[in-house]
């Protein structure tokens, strides 16, 4: 099955984006929260009120808050926390092994990571926060063009491209694979971009008969876009193992995620996209930046 057009993903994605507040109990609670600009514990412009301080020469009368200056003898100004916009940035494993499905019913595992991180940032861009993809040739943006945007950035990522470098400035990270590349080689990748962004997840998106292996007799296995196979004669004497291992992989990425400050997320692409969309945000939503 081909990849799916990036029209079709984006109007998915904003219909997901809609419905973000009321995808599961965590997902309720981080649409409660300020999904906007962070607050960053000092005055400055914002809508949240931050404390009162005593009215100087350099103020303004019309900043005089006369309901409180009315209990005491002098004047005070209300001063508002400073709330500035953060920022996003998104990367889908570009590897032939990840735009892969095993049934045309079901979605290739990269355009399923797409999908989420588009409607992802389609619902912050919303808010105000700046949205891109990490390693991307264009910055972050806001607004309505956010979510095409990361989706053409991350499909623009060719293969043979090693893994971006940290950026520039702290961002909150996304990470998508299924995340079978050496453990090593992970920790190598992400360790330089987590030392500079705080936030991050990985997310691991699999394709249902790698999570089940519902494999039984003569099954001869490859590895998409490589030329190598095997051929098992009775693929079920080796079940137990390679689930054993796909357990042990997923544990070593949750680990891994701890040991570097970011969160481990994982979907399997014949479930619905709404409780992962729903774990992400609710990571986001419910902290504060530095």
């Amino acid at each position: 099955m081909p990849q799916a057009p990036l029209s079709q993903l984006k109007a998915e994605a904003s219909a997901l984006a809609g419905d973000l507040g009321t995808l599961t109990t965590h997902a309720r609670a981080a649409s409660a929260a300020h999904l906007g600009s962070a607050g960053r514990r000092k005055s400055g412009m914002g809508e949240n009120f931050w404390q009162y301080r005593r009215h100087t020469t350099e103020d303004g009368a019309d900043r005089i808050d006369w309901r409180r200056s009315a209990r005491e003898e002098n004047l005070f100004v209300r001063e508002t926390e400073l709330e500035t916009a953060r920022t996003f940035l998104f990367w889908a494993d570009p590897s032939q092994g990840f735009h892969w499905s095993s049934a045309e019913a079901i979605p290739h595992k990269a355009d399923r990571a797409l999908l989420l991180c588009m409607a992802l940032a389609g619902a912050l861009s919303r808010s105000g926060e700046r949205c891109g993809a990490l390693g991307g040739g264009r910055g972050p943006v806001s607004g309505a063009r956010a979510a095409a945007r990361v989706g053409e950035d991350i499909r623009s990522i060719r293969a043979d491209t090693s893994f971006p470098r940290p950026p520039r400035d702290n961002a909150a990270v996304v990470v998508c694979s299924d995340f079978y590349s050496p453990l090593a080689d992970w920790r190598s990748r992400l360790a330089p971009v987590a030392a500079k962004c705080r936030d991050g997840v990985l997310l691991q998106v699999c394709d249902p008969i790698e999570e089940t292996y519902p494999f039984n007799g003569r099954v001869r296995f490859f590895r998409p876009g490589q030329d190598s196979e095997r051929l098992i004669g009775r693929a079920e004497s080796i079940r137990d193992g390679y689930l054993d291992k796909f357990a042990q992989r997923r544990k070593d990425m949750t680990d891994l995620a701890a040991e570097i400050g970011w969160r481990f997320v994982s979907h399997v692409t014949s479930e619905p996209s709404r409780t992962p969309l729903g774990e992400l945000a609710y990571g986001f939503t419910s902290g504060v930046a530095a």
